[in-house]
């Protein structure tokens, strides 16, 4: 086995069995939905659909990207889009950047005979796709019948990595290329440490459209890194676990900046799904959740938690008046203060001293 599907495998262990999450909240439970005690509407009248990334899924979930590259990633990723063909979801792929350095891992991105109709989503890091053409980019997307390509960003992850990589000049750079030379949408995923609004906005003015969060409060892969192996990753690992911009944030700030936005970084329910999408998301994605159904209670655990996941969203929906995605997404709610917090302007040093206090909002 290569080190990178030994790692992929290792990964998986980790997340099935041990303590990966971040220890702060993603403030999605700051988020407070209205009851709507009138709601003058019936289960049955709600829609869960939406429109995404070109694509009408019969309810605002994707299953996130995860893993690949061994043949056990593979009997994963199989069952995963079982459950998304089923459902009408989206699904994403984990790193095809084991694939590119075995191509016999093709395999086990391929889903397309158990999953024929669902939005599929291909994925590499941009460090790998940095140095792609924009044909193999293009290559890879369509070796696996993708309709949309995520990139991911996963800087503090691979600090932590003993082999991991450290030069990440040029990202925006190589983003703007996609876009502009890509025939499918492009994807700007972070992995569990969220964004700002600074970034956000450089994302929209390289022409990005749409980001999936992914903020701080879920899974934590400076963590994940930590429980690999050597006492320098275990030591960088912990002091970084908490590290990023909370989920909630994120997508409030994807939101200002006029970007499509995907929300995930510790969804676990329904709850979450729904207090995402008010805050202005357009999906929500979740992994490790699925994950562990899959490995507790197999294919049926799975296709349990995923039917009760939408029945779950569905009566949310009624009970703060929504009658479909859309009026979700205009619901009032409350805020608590540290969301609230968040929200506020960002400050640095040299604003307080020219101003005497205070600060700016980033740009």
């Amino acid at each position: 086995m290569s080190d990178i599907a030994q790692r992929k495998d290792d990964h998986l262990d980790l997340c099935r069995d041990r303590d990966v999450e971040g220890h702060s909240s993603n403030l999605l439970d700051e988020v407070q939905l209205l009851h709507e005690a009138l709601p003058d509407l019936s289960v049955d009248e709600i829609d869960t659909s939406v429109e995404w990334l070109g694509q009408r899924l019969a309810a605002p979930i994707v299953v996130s990207g995860m893993t690949g590259g061994t043949e056990r990633a593979g009997e994963i990723n199989r069952a995963l889009a079982e459950v998304a063909q089923k459902l009408g979801c989206a699904m994403g792929l984990g790193s095809q950047r084991a694939m590119l350095v075995n191509p016999r891992a093709l395999a086990s991105y391929r889903v397309r005979d158990c999953a024929p109709d669902i939005l599929l989503l291909a994925n590499i890091g941009l460090v790998q796709a940095r140095a792609m053409s924009i044909e193999a980019l293009q290559s890879m997307v369509e070796s696996v019948g993708a309709d949309a390509l995520c990139v991911h960003l996963n800087v503090a992850q691979e600090l932590v990595q003993d082999e991991g990589d450290r030069d990440f000049r040029g990202g925006l750079d190589s983003l703007r290329r996609f876009v502009e030379a890509l025939p499918f949408p492009v994807v700007v995923k972070e992995t569990g440490c969220g964004f700002s609004a600074a970034t956000l906005a450089r994302l929209r003015d390289a022409g990005i459209e749409n980001v999936d969060v992914s903020g701080r409060g879920g899974t934590s892969w400076p963590a994940v890194e930590a429980l690999r192996g050597s006492p320098r990753q275990r030591a960088l690992g912990e002091i970084l676990r908490e590290w990023g911009v909370p989920t909630a944030a994120s997508i409030v700030y994807a939101r200002g900046a006029g970007l499509e936005t995907m929300a995930s970084g510790g969804v676990r329910d329904a709850w979450d799904v729904a207090r995402a999408l008010a805050l202005g998301a357009r999906v929500s994605g979740l992994a490790l959740p699925f994950l562990r159904a899959l490995a507790t209670g197999g294919r049926s655990g799975l296709a349990s938690f995923s039917e009760r996941l939408v029945e779950d969203l569905r009566a949310i929906m009624l009970l703060v008046g929504a009658r479909n995605v859309d009026a979700l997404r205009s619901a009032p709610f409350i805020v608590g203060a540290e969301l609230e917090r968040w929200l506020e302007p960002p400050r640095t040093a040299g604003a307080r001293a020219s101003k005497g206090g205070g600060g700016e909002q980033g740009a």
